[in-house]
Formats: structure tokens, sequence, C-alpha cells
């Protein structure tokens, strides 16, 4: 599969607080898994950004999240690699946005995805964020 982009490079500046951005990605029943990335490019300035990579099993009513990432006052990529066939043999309580810091969980892919950031501080010099996605 080629490269989703999730959420295009934006430009951080202004503190936000959870905004969803980035186009759904839909149709992903068939995916057996996903390959997730972010990098964010940083300037200056700044505290702290927190995305959410969130996946929905009901249709895009609710959403949960399936991976974490932070990031701080440097330029970073960092990544996970989520498969929809690792058995979830107990309860899971699904979180919406927080999620612990560089965390995953496997077994959760819903047939969509979409992303949700915090960001903290004004950050500036262009910071830029990207997440991306591979399904297989």
């Amino acid at each position: 599969m080629p490269q989703i982009l999730l959420l295009p490079a934006v430009v951080i500046t202004a503190a936000v607080t959870a905004v969803v951005d980035g186009p759904r990605v839909m149709d992903l029943d068939r995916a057996r898994g996903v390959l997730l990335w972010a990098d964010l490019v940083y300037g200056s300035s700044g505290t702290n950004i927190k995305v959410w990579v969130q996946s929905s099993a009901d249709g895009g009513v609710s959403w949960h999240d399936v991976a974490c990432f932070a990031f701080t006052t440097a330029s970073k990529r960092r990544m996970f690699n989520l498969s929809a066939r690792t058995a979830v043999v107990t309860i899971a309580t699904p979180t919406d946005a927080t999620m612990a810091d560089d965390t995953s969980v496997d077994g959760l892919l819903g047939d969509r995805l979409r992303v949700k950031y915090t960001s903290t501080g004004t950050y500036a010099g262009a910071s830029t964020l990207t997440i991306s996605a591979v399904t297989r």
C-alpha cells in the first residue's frame, strides 16, 4: 500500500488542545496491520506536543487511541507497527487522548484512523508535524 498522510505537514505555532486534523482514513476493515510514523521538524521555542492516532470500531461514532507520540524541543522521528491480528485476551478500556506518551495498543484496530493532537507553549521557526501510515 502507498503511504497515507494522516496529518499532512502542519506548522505548529500557538498552543492547541485536542485538535482533530487531517483526513480520516476509512475502509481499513481488511487491513491486517498499520505502520505509523510521526515526524517533528523542530524550529524553536515550544514545550511539548502529543499526538494520538485513533481508530474507530463503530463507524466513526466513537474513537479510541491506538498510539501516542510525544515530542518536546528537538526534531524526532518515531514509529509504531500495529497488528489487527494480535489477540487481545483481556478486556481493554478505550482512551480518548489520554494514552501514555510513546506507547501503543495492539490488536484494537477498527476500520478507520484519524489524528488528534495537543501542544503546549508557542512553537516557532516553522516547527512542522507530519503523521503517516502504511496499511497492509
